[in-house]
């Protein structure tokens, strides 16, 4: 035990060395949402007219035609992520989500990208689909796969009124 002694505490301190001089970088994501603008109408002044009574008709009803709520598909807005490139595709219908999927993805042909990116989308689009948003939780490991993926996803919702 006296021997291991020195040895024991020369690689902790060693460790903790290492541990308390790490410096971390925060990530750099670029994202260019477009611009928007707001247009106003001017109100046109009212104006009242009295029109004379004519007597009342009776009108059979009319029968009404329900209506079938429309899908909608976006594409969202084309978002560098730092690794590469991304956008999505959502299909909503009656202001719900429906489906997500990937509209474009290029990530330059690296492995490692390819790996992160096929591993954290299909989980994003899943939380996506289960919160009906874009505000949900990033991959642990795919900080800007996750950031890119969630601008894209918000720039389509908007697009949808969602």
């Amino acid at each position: 035990m006296v021997k291991r002694g020195p040895i024991i505490i020369a690689t902790t301190l060693a460790g903790l060395v290492g541990v308390l001089s790490f410096r971390s970088t925060p990530i750099q994501v670029k994202i260019s949402l477009p611009a928007t603008t707001t247009t106003s109408v001017p109100s046109r002044p009212t104006t009242t007219t009295q029109v004379p009574r004519r007597p009342t008709t009776t009108v059979p009803p009319t029968t009404t035609v329900p209506v079938v709520p429309s899908t909608q598909t976006v594409t969202g807005q084309l978002i560098d992520y730092s690794f590469g490139t991304l956008s999505v595709k959502v299909v909503a219908k009656s202001k719900k989500i429906t489906s997500i999927t990937i509209a474009s993805l290029n990530d330059g042909g690296n492995p490692q990208s390819q790996y992160i990116d096929n591993y954290a989308l299909p989980i994003l689009i899943n939380e996506a689909k289960n919160a009906q948003s874009a505000n949900i939780a990033t991959v642990s490991g795919a900080s800007y796969t996750s950031a890119g993926f969630v601008a894209s996803l918000q720039n389509a919702l908007t697009q949808l009124g969602i």
